[in-house]
């Protein structure tokens, strides 16, 4: 029995087992149908296992299937980073072949800013300081990001952030507080509670994507800071933030402290077994601030 996975079987597989249908997987990889039904019988024969359940109904996921689905997800995510960090360190990826000396942090947008400042001050501060490019992201992107390589090395927050599988220092702890908008009869109060914001009538709770779903309620579905700081603006939400978000209220804003929230804590996570020099530098810079 052949244990080894090609990256294109991978691929096959992954499409039909997210699809759950052999046509649309099939257009969504430029191919024919028959051709890929064909591939996946004989991944099946080789791994002696059976992945797929088929019937008149469609297609549904065996609980080998589930696993190959998983592990097929981080191992293509695995050589999709490779090639992305070997044409970074090459300079492939740039318009004229340089820098070759440079790291992609993704940081959420509307984190801290004075972090932000802090450290990439005192990095480029540091002898051969490679080039840092910033790449703003939404709520637990950066995961995803560090995972498929268009990022080298990221800010995480616990307890949003899922931190398994990298290697992380802790860089601060804060409070939380509720942002409103500066009218609002809350906005008077000197603290408040998760229970105080979680039923606010007519002001309800922002609802940013996690891992591409929306959790349900009748909150809006947040794309960006920037619309979120017009909606509260505007009177229409109500958002729960670190309390460094204060950096980028506006006017119009209130910010009151949270009694009961968690506290978070940010993290500077980076891919396990990571060799890079420059990524070692940054860490070092971090961890001294």
């Amino acid at each position: 029995m052949d244990d080894a996975l090609e990256t294109r079987e991978l691929r096959y597989f992954v499409a039909v087992a997210e699809e759950l249908h052999f046509g649309r997987a099939a257009e969504r990889l430029g191919m024919a149908q028959p051709p890929l039904s064909r591939a996946i019988q004989q991944l099946e024969r080789r791994l002696g296992v059976r992945l797929l359940k088929r019937n008149r109904r469609g297609v549904a996921l065996t609980g080998a299937g589930e696993m190959l689905l998983h592990e097929g997800r981080a191992a293509l995510d695995a050589t999709t980073a490779a090639a992305r960090r070997t044409r970074r360190a090459g300079g492939a990826d740039s318009p004229d072949g340089g820098p070759r000396n440079r790291l992609v942090l993704a940081v959420k947008a509307g984190a801290s800013h004075e972090l932000l400042h802090k450290l990439l001050g005192a990095y480029a501060a540091e002898p051969d300081a490679a080039e840092i490019e910033v790449l703003p992201s939404g709520t637990c992107e950066q995961e995803g990001m560090l995972r498929d390589g268009r990022a080298d090395v990221a800010l995480m927050h616990a307890p949003f952030n899922s931190l398994a599988g990298f290697d992380s220092e802790e860089l601060m702890t804060e409070g939380q507080i509720a942002v409103l908008p500066a009218g609002h009869p809350l906005a008077a109060r000197t603290t408040l509670s998760l229970a105080d914001v979680s039923d606010i009538p007519g002001l309800p709770l922002a609802r940013w994507s996690r891992h591409g779903t929306y959790p349900p309620g009748p909150g809006p579905e947040i794309h960006d800071q920037t619309q979120l700081a017009q909606l509260i603006a505007l009177g229409r939400t109500v958002a729960v933030y670190p309390d460094s978000a204060r950096a980028w209220l506006w006017a119009e804003h209130a910010a009151v402290p949270l009694t009961d929230a968690p506290c978070v804590v940010t993290h500077i996570a980076w891919p396990a077994h990571s060799s890079s020099p420059a990524l070692a530098g940054l860490i070092r810079t971090a961890t001294r601030l």
